[in-house]
């Protein structure tokens, strides 16, 4: 085990590690216990009863967040002609074609998310060694492989996530920084609970929702009791 440092130390004690926190509670502490100098993210973290070995319990998409990261994310679009047009009029950072690909073969890496138009995934999917281990590649299930460019570019701006299910059946989300209030956190934090309620497989036994928690960059991780959250609609 790692040595953790004193400031760690000394909010990790403002953690009972025995107890499950309503999810105000947890927002709060896992405020409060943000050690970082700079608006660390809030992240949370959730243990899923998959098992992500089987195809069809292999949880990911995305969602918008109705409050935002608190990071506007710089978006590359793949798409030619129409396409280019109506995504730099929705925001993108930057748009082209075969001069992008040859930039990221070179090393270009100054962009957050890629979207593709799907007849440009021939030429993106050449990149595929690149792009997949850094989980920048596009995908249909996320809504990056689409021909409405400016819907997918204006809610990557609007605060969309993605999300997606490791090997160990975890998934892990930012939900806002430090400086948000309480409130804006709950809710966005609710929304990807309840998306990941939704999206649930059938095929999935047990106990779904195994463990719950929030943390900021940095700080001591915060379990939640399941059972506080208030539905959104």
């Amino acid at each position: 085990m790692a040595k953790r440092g004193k400031k760690y130390v000394e909010a990790a004690k403002l953690v009972d590690r025995t107890k499950v926190y309503s999810v105000a509670e947890a927002v709060e502490l896992a405020k409060k216990t943000s050690i970082a100098k700079f608006d660390a993210t809030v992240e949370v973290a959730f243990r899923l009863g998959v098992d992500p070995k089987k195809a069809d319990q292999q949880i990911r998409g995305a969602v918008v967040l109705p409050n935002g990261t608190g990071k506007t994310q710089k978006v590359l679009v793949f798409a030619k002609g129409e396409k280019a047009k109506e995504a730099e009029a929705a925001g993108a950072d930057y748009v082209g074609d075969s001069d992008y690909i040859t930039k990221i073969t070179q090393g270009w890496f100054d962009f957050d998310v890629i979207v593709a138009t799907p007849d440009m995934m021939g030429e993106v999917g050449k990149l595929g060694r690149v792009l997949g281990p850094k989980g920048l590649m596009p995908n249909p299930k996320t809504g990056t492989v689409t021909f409405d460019v400016d819907k997918a570019v204006k809610e990557i701006k609007a605060g969309k996530v993605e999300y997606r299910v490791d090997k160990a059946g975890n998934i892990h989300v930012p939900v806002g920084k430090i400086s948000f209030d309480d409130q804006k956190l709950i809710e966005n934090f609710t929304t990807i609970y309840e998306t990941l309620l939704k999206v649930k497989p059938a095929a999935a036994k047990g106990t779904y929702m195994k463990n719950i928690a929030v943390s900021s960059t940095m700080g001591p991780g915060v379990k939640v009791d399941a059972s506080t959250f208030v539905a959104t609609k």
